[in-house]
């Protein structure tokens, strides 16, 4: 991990002192918990994205490509890597690395397209020899089907960067899709926005689609509520989710689907543990301390009701589950222990446990190494605390959940960014590791 500046230059946006840190450190922070271009409480989306510009030249050119296939794979976030990519094809020393990284971090048809559009984004330019490499190799792991999806009108199409890159076919079936794609005659994809556009019976739709097995987990999270009116049958509806892979689904996201159709609560929350799987407890005494102040009753996006405490709750309510002894408290303007309940039971003890004020989280971490004996301290935080921020007693784990410029989190703070499952298994194998050596 890069050294840390132990002067003191900066403050968190509620004043307390903050930490002056690398680089590397400062980007990683702005990335892992970020949607490209949303607004957050205290900064606005346009200034995170280019506070991230601004950092990439300023870190080696292979720690930013692993930071990018982090954030795709582990982080599972879409846009924020494409925009890494992008800003590396802008720096000498980092675009040998682009057509590597860019195939790495497509994972869905629509990235293509998305991709040249935020690289287009200040004007249309011609693509750098390592985008159209990168690019190409990217555009041979998709089937009909994923192109078919994805082949929408907009300002960016499929067939543009088709044509811009000139990817090699990998076989004759696969050229004659691409010349399907080109002359616009690929068959519509069997989905549930062709279906119900053409006007066809949405109970009948979302039925059908759930027997062949062709929803996807997220189309089902995100069309719960719309199930439920359209009277779907219940015992298909629990089925799905029972069956549903997760693992490219934020803990966030069944938060967000239960809100809407409490009525699946619990097996939703079924779902939502499968990502643990395999994942072994930690032993010992663990105390769980989560934000609850109005920073994070923030929205994550525009488009979405999820906020950051959703994000919080996720990663408490997961965190849970991996812990064999546990104390959990919320923290705003005061500290409260709560039961430390499972699943959402307990992501509603988080939630109305107090008045969501500031962040006094030098207080809480104080009160916990005062009245708590614990082999670790896991705090969950947008770490944009009011008071003076000191160290866990024993071993601290600072997970940060936004983008903002500047933490507490550091020093004697193992600091963790971002909101998948990834980083509390992070933790798990840390301690591992530790004990081995």
């Amino acid at each position: 991990m890069a050294k840390l500046n132990k002067k003191v230059q900066e403050r968190t946006h509620e004043g307390a002192p903050a930490r002056s840190i690398s680089p590397e450190l400062q980007l990683r922070r702005s990335v892992l918990a970020c949607l490209l271009w949303e607004d957050q409480f205290y900064e606005d989306g346009v200034e995170i994205a280019k506070r991230i510009a601004d950092l990439i030249p300023k870190v080696e050119p292979g720690k930013v490509a692993l930071l990018a296939i982090e954030a795709r794979e582990q982080m599972k976030l879409r846009h924020m890597p494409l925009l890494i990519v992008r800003e590396m094809a802008r720096s000498a020393p980092h675009k040998k690395f682009v057509s590597d990284t860019l195939p790495r971090v497509i994972q869905r048809a629509d990235e293509l397209a998305e991709f040249l559009a935020i690289y287009w984004k200040e004007g249309k330019q011609p693509l750098s020899g390592q985008v159209k490499k990168g690019l190409a190799k990217a555009f041979t792991s998709f089937d009909a089907y994923q192109l078919a999806k994805y082949d929408r009108e907009g300002a960016v199409k499929l067939r543009d960067v088709m044509f811009l890159v000139h990817p090699s076919p990998s076989s004759e079936e696969q050229g004659e899709i691409w010349k399907k794609l080109a002359e616009g005659t690929l068959a519509p994809p069997d989905t549930w926005e062709v279906s119900l556009s053409a006007g066809k019976d949405k109970k009948e739709t979302w039925e059908r689609l759930m027997k062949e097995k062709k929803l996807g987990a997220l189309a089902l999270l995100r069309n719960l509520r719309n199930m439920k009116q359209a009277s779907v049958d219940e015992k298909l509806v629990i089925e799905s989710i029972k069956s549903m892979h997760t693992e490219r689904i934020l803990p966030f996201r069944f938060i967000s689907a239960a809100r809407h159709a409490p009525q699946w609560e619990p097996y939703l929350e079924e779902a939502m543990m499968k990502c643990l799987k395999g994942a072994e407890k930690m032993g010992g005494k663990t105390v769980l301390l989560v934000d609850i102040s109005g920073s994070m009753d923030a929205g994550l996006s525009g488009k979405s009701d999820m906020t950051r405490m959703d994000a919080a709750c996720g990663l408490a309510v997961l965190a849970r589950e991996l812990c064999e002894d546990v104390e959990i408290f919320s923290f705003t303007d005061k500290t409260i222990q709560i039961p430390a309940r499972h699943g959402f039971a307990l992501r509603d003890a988080i939630i109305s446990s107090q008045p969501h004020g500031s962040t006094m989280l030098g207080a809480a971490i104080d009160h916990c190494n005062k009245s708590c004996r614990f082999d670790r301290l896991v705090v969950i935080t947008d770490e944009q605390a009011h008071d003076k921020v000191h160290d866990p007693a024993t071993r601290g784990y600072m997970i940060n959940v936004a983008s903002y410029k500047n933490g507490v989190g550091y020093g004697a703070w193992l600091h963790i960014d971002g909101w998948s499952e990834a980083v509390l298994k992070y933790i798990g194998e840390i301690e591992k590791f530790n004990k081995a050596v």
